[in-house]
């Protein structure tokens, strides 16, 4: 996927409020902007950091850009907005890359199931029956570790994904949590125990019960956004 409008590169002044970005262009001309992401980015930004905003000209919009790319203390480059993960997964699917799914015959996005009214990310058919997958961004990283952790934040509503699951895999339907790593240099994922406990227990409890786990990390720089290969998941600490 290729970032349109193209990508304007800028230094992080700070992040507030979750949803707004202070940042300084090169020019010296201080804008705000929206940050699409609802987590704590934990270890993907820091102040004074390369970030890479998307420009829109709608009159409507309160704040001229949305932050894409975010450059970690590490120097990795984390992709930070989370809308733009369910697209990069869609265009894996059409195109094949992800095997473990490849040769559906029809894709649906945000489908309701389950008993706790939510909606799954996609829900893919099969000459077999259905597959149903929730996808979460991953963008969260540690000095010195290959090994990138989801979630970033205690996150109830991910847990609550997990449950729905599930409950599908108990009654014989394919359910797939799949993780999009939108994080360079990382070459595994895991669940961050030491952030969501709950998280990580309601994620082995579920693979006990049948549900599969998948994680690809992506091609990323100001320029693209792409997956390009699988990665293997670390259940256990």
């Amino acid at each position: 996927m290729r970032f349109s409008p193209e990508l304007e590169e800028a230094r992080l002044l700070r992040r507030y409020k979750r949803f707004l970005a202070d940042i300084e262009l090169a020019s010296g001309e201080q804008i705000t902007i929206h940050c699409p992401n609802t987590g704590s980015m934990l270890n993907c930004m820091r102040e004074g950091g390369k970030v890479w905003f998307s420009r829109s000209n709608d009159p409507k919009r309160k704040l001229p850009g949305t932050w894409e790319i975010s450059e970690t203390p590490q120097g990795r480059l984390a992709c930070v907005n989370t809308g733009r993960a369910n697209a990069i997964v869609e265009e894996a699917l059409r195109a094949g890359k992800i095997t473990e799914l490849a040769g559906f015959t029809a894709l649906k996005r945000e489908v309701p199931y389950g008993e706790e009214r939510s909606r799954i990310d996609f829900r893919l058919e099969f000459d077999s029956g259905p597959a149903y997958v929730e996808v979460k961004s991953v963008t969260l990283g540690y000095p010195e570790s290959t090994t990138a952790a989801f979630p970033d934040a205690v996150t109830q509503r991910g847990a609550k994904h997990l449950r729905e699951l599930a409950a599908l895999a108990r009654q014989g339907v394919r359910a797939v949590q799949l993780y999009c790593v939108n994080l360079s240099g990382v070459d595994a994922v895991r669940p961050a125990e030491e952030i969501d406990a709950a998280y990580a227990a309601a994620l082995r409890a579920a693979v006990a019960e049948g549900v599969e786990v998948l994680a690809y990390g992506v091609y990323l720089d100001h320029e693209q956004v792409y997956i390009d290969r699988a990665l293997p998941v670390q259940l256990t600490p």
